[in-house]
């Protein structure tokens, strides 16, 4: 089992990864929301680091400037390439992103599209597929797949997406909570959807939104609804054999004792399925 986290890209990188390496992982997604840090000097720090200490970086997390609601009433509104009046400038964003990742041999890259529509007639549907399709391309000019990060639509609507975008390189990045916090499906049913196209993982969990304003609350590993144990033991059934990158999206203390816990839950689950 590669068993990873996800890192932010910041000056202290090398301490991070040296944090990664004491604490028994192998992996990491790295992220970037800032385009100023993507440049040739910051790709010879990931380098550097990297080969310093051996963590293998399996997708740039790329994200985007402009405003961002983490919501149901403005998010649809502000995230991703959704909303036209940001579209075009973030599509230069992620084209940029992919060319930095490549710099450090990075060949999955991952956004959240924002939240796609769900009627596959409309006219804002048809747009987002053209403007994932072009991004899909240069990421393919660089050797690299583009991945969806799950949540902001059902598993379905991603997995249209991806037929109708009908490149070989765009999959998935399945994040197992992200899908029950925006209340758009249950984690291991979604694997049955996803299938072939997942290529790295988010493993999270949490629980449905109690509201039609805010999404639901995110929990530690094996405290919400996510049923992690089903969950590998079917991207086990349709072949997954990629990294396993816990996220928690909190700080501090507490942050780095979840991500123990869950680096030592998803060993154990491991074992049991052997």
């Amino acid at each position: 089992m590669r068993l990873g986290v996800f890192v932010t890209l910041t000056d202290d990188l090398e301490e991070e990864f040296e944090k990664l390496r004491s604490n028994g992982f192998s992996t990491c997604q790295l992220s970037c929301w800032n385009p100023a840090m993507m440049t040739d000097e910051y790709a010879e720090k990931v380098n550097r680091a990297v080969e310093k200490y051996g963590i293998e970086i399996t997708a740039f997390w790329c994200g985007w400037t402009g405003p961002a609601v983490w919501d149901f009433y403005e998010g649809p509104l502000t995230l991703g390439l959704v909303p036209e009046t940001y579209r075009y400038h973030r599509l230069q964003e992620l084209k940029l992103g992919s060319d930095f990742a490549k710099k450090f041999h990075v060949t999955d890259v991952i956004t959240h599209m924002g939240f796609l529509p769900e009627v596959p007639a409309s006219e804002q549907y048809h747009a987002m597929v053209s403007v994932i399709k072009q991004i899909a391309a240069h990421c393919k000019a660089n050797e690299q797949y583009l991945l969806f990060e799950t949540g902001q639509e059902t598993p379905v609507t991603v997995l249209r997406a991806i037929e109708e975008i009908g490149l070989e390189n765009v999959g998935i990045n399945f994040d197992t909570a992200n899908l029950i916090l925006y209340g758009k499906g249950n984690a291991a049913d979604a694997v049955l959807v996803f299938g072939k196209y997942i290529r790295d993982t988010h493993i999270k969990d949490g629980f449905y939104p109690t509201n039609g304003t805010e999404l639901g609350k995110e929990a530690p590993a094996g405290e919400g609804l996510a049923d992690l144990p089903l969950v590998l033991k079917r991207l086990k059934e349709v072949g997954y054999t990629g990294p396993f990158t816990i996220e928690r999206e909190i700080s501090g203390e507490k942050q780095i004792a979840d991500i123990k816990h869950a680096r030592d839950l998803l060993r154990e689950i491991e074992k049991n399925l052997k």
